[in-house]
């Protein structure tokens, strides 16, 4: 897996937590391989942690 593979798995498992979560109202629909649909409010540090977490090899 390259590197771009597991920042896009980290990006969109990152948002279905926050949205499964529905503390800000989030709708996730990453249905497509390459294109996602988001609406409502992301916790930019959240994904931010698990971006960087996904890369130090983190789970």
């Amino acid at each position: 897996m390259n590197l771009e593979d597991k920042v896009r798995e980290a990006i969109i498992a990152e948002l279905r937590r926050q949205a499964e979560a529905g503390q800000q109202g989030l709708r996730v629909d990453a249905k497509a391989a390459e294109m996602m649909t988001i609406e409502g409010r992301v916790n930019l540090d959240e994904l931010a942690m698990a971006i960087v977490g996904s890369l130090a090899g983190g789970p």
